[in-house]
């Protein structure tokens, strides 16, 4: 097994993601300012080599990739966004008021969607793909998505996504320590 690197760019901003409303299947644009900071991505991330960039089939992932310089990156569909189902479109709050005052996708989960354990199996088998390759990889993709991914990374169990905070266009490396995986950066804002 390799001990390679991971690093993960959450897509830039859409109207959606700036507005609060869970965005999985819905091919929602990025904004201009969603543009502007994807493009602050390609300095960050110029130097460095990857054996393969990977990219969600999303418009909003594959136009951030494309922006920061990787407009050939390879779409993998395992790392589209969790399917909300029913809650497609809808922020928390209104999900809350609509009649489960406590719902937490985590806990709950989404009527008509994905379950955790659907998304955690489609992080699992990234994490395999990038273990099998000689080399670094980067990847673009979802909040949620890529809060699962990096809990399977650590080998953890998926639910352990809702403790890791991730803003659009950040950028996160998992990575390894002493033959153990581990997070090198997290949800790091590019200036």
């Amino acid at each position: 097994m390799a001990e390679n690197r991971l690093t993960v760019v959450r897509h830039g901003e859409t109207e959606w993601s700036r507005d609060g409303k869970h965005t999985g299947r819905t091919d929602i644009p990025l904004t201009d300012a969603g543009r502007t900071v994807a493009a602050k991505l390609a300095q960050a991330l110029g130097d460095r080599t990857y054996a393969v960039v990977l990219s969600s089939p999303m418009a909003r992932a594959r136009d951030t990739a494309a922006i920061a310089g990787f407009s050939d990156a390879v779409v993998d569909e395992d790392l589209r966004e969790w399917d909300y189902g029913d809650y497609e479109g809808r922020t928390t709050s209104e999900i809350r008021r609509s009649g489960d005052a406590d719902w937490l996708l985590w806990d709950d989960g989404v009527p008509n969607g994905e379950t955790l354990a659907d998304v955690a199996a489609r992080a699992d088998r990234v994490i395999r793909r990038v273990r099998s390759l000689d080399g670094d990889v980067l990847a673009f993709a979802h909040g949620h998505f890529l809060r699962v991914l990096a809990s399977r990374w650590l080998n953890q169990d998926p639910g352990f996504g809702r403790h890791l905070e991730l803003s659009p266009a950040t950028l996160s490396v998992l990575a390894w320590e002493r033959h153990v995986p581990a997070i090198q950066a997290w949800n790091a804002p590019v200036t």
